[in-house]
């Protein structure tokens, strides 16, 4: 198998280039780079209907690319996409396994799919290994949110790939299941596997090397963390006050509020001009009740501003 392509010495699992897909004269994938290095996590974020699951199909195999080209394990998205398939793990948004089967024939079954030695022997390492063995036996329609997610997880890397790639695995799934799941994906990354997983929780993406946020085709902002929230330049403030409805309605009439959230008994307020958003709160001083601190920006901070900045390719 020939080695991912490589650029000022990183090698990338993932390289491409100009990568654009259209449906119905409306791209819904428009001209994107993707560049995620051999080993690491990379957290895809983004609105619904932002482009990443068709980004997903378009690296893995599943669809092809009407422009743009680009390499997934040093194999070509166009001209090797059968070859891709059986070198990544894909973990789609929805339960795909079969609920008549047992944890164990379901993992048995997707071995012989792949046509590997030792069906029977590999399901029961993939039990071991994600904890499914005192339920092997049980039907995959029984299993609750969490232990589908394992059993997916196990099925998607029974044949040891080289790229996992993870559509929103952990919706709808408990804290400490999803705090579990990722235990195990710093685990796989630990041993050499690439990881590139899509998410809405913020939480999540911190966990990630790096994050991709993509809104509505385009990529809108790469980096880890620290350097995404860094480059939205934002100014972050949390306000108290007797009525934060009425707050909130006058603030979202104010040029200097990029966006408002509301967080127990504080609305949070960020804008993109420093000097200007505190110019507008120093206006509210003389309520009754009201005080305002300068916070640090969070990643969900930064999310609404993107979300709010970007137009609709389907509207």
């Amino acid at each position: 198998m020939s080695d991912g392509g490589a650029n000022n010495g990183v090698s990338y699992a993932i390289d491409a280039r100009g990568l654009t897909k259209i449906y119905d004269g409306r791209a819904v994938v428009d001209h994107v780079d993707i560049q995620v290095p051999r080993g690491k996590i990379y957290g895809f974020l983004g609105p619904n209907g932002s482009g990443k699951t068709t980004s997903i199909r378009l690296l893995c195999g599943l669809l092809t690319p009407d422009d743009g080209t680009g390499s997934c394990l040093g194999m070509d998205l166009r001209t090797h996409a059968a070859q891709i398939k059986r070198r990544v793990g894909y973990m789609t948004q929805r339960f795909s396994l079969w609920d008549d089967l047992s944890i164990r024939e379901n993992l048995q079954f997707v071995t012989e799919m792949y046509g590997l030695d030792r069906p029977r022997e590999r399901a029961q390492d993939a039990l071991k290994a994600l904890g499914l063995a005192e339920r092997a036996e049980q039907l995959a329609g029984q299993l609750s949110g969490g232990w589908k997610q394992r059993l997916s997880l196990a099925a998607c890397t029974i044949h040891n790939p080289d790229l996992l790639l993870l559509d929103e695995p952990t919706a709808g799934v408990d804290p400490k299941a999803r705090r579990e799941f990722w235990d195990e994906i710093h685990r796989l990354a630990a041993s050499g596997l690439t990881v590139l997983v899509s998410t809405h929780y913020m939480d999540e993406a911190e966990r990630c090397h790096e994050i991709i946020y993509m809104a509505y085709g385009k990529i809108v902002a790469r980096g880890s963390v620290d350097d995404v929230i860094g480059h939205a330049g934002l100014s972050t403030w949390a306000l108290y006050a007797r009525d934060l409805n009425a707050l909130r309605r006058e603030l979202e009439k104010d040029p200097a509020v990029s966006t408002l959230a509301s967080f127990g008994e504080s609305l949070h307020v960020s804008g993109t001009d420093a000097k200007a958003l505190e110019a507008a709160l120093k206006g509210y001083e003389t309520q009754p009740g009201f005080a305002a601190e300068r916070i640090a920006t969070s990643l969900e901070d930064v999310f609404i501003h993107y979300m709010a900045g970007v137009k609709d390719n389907f509207a």
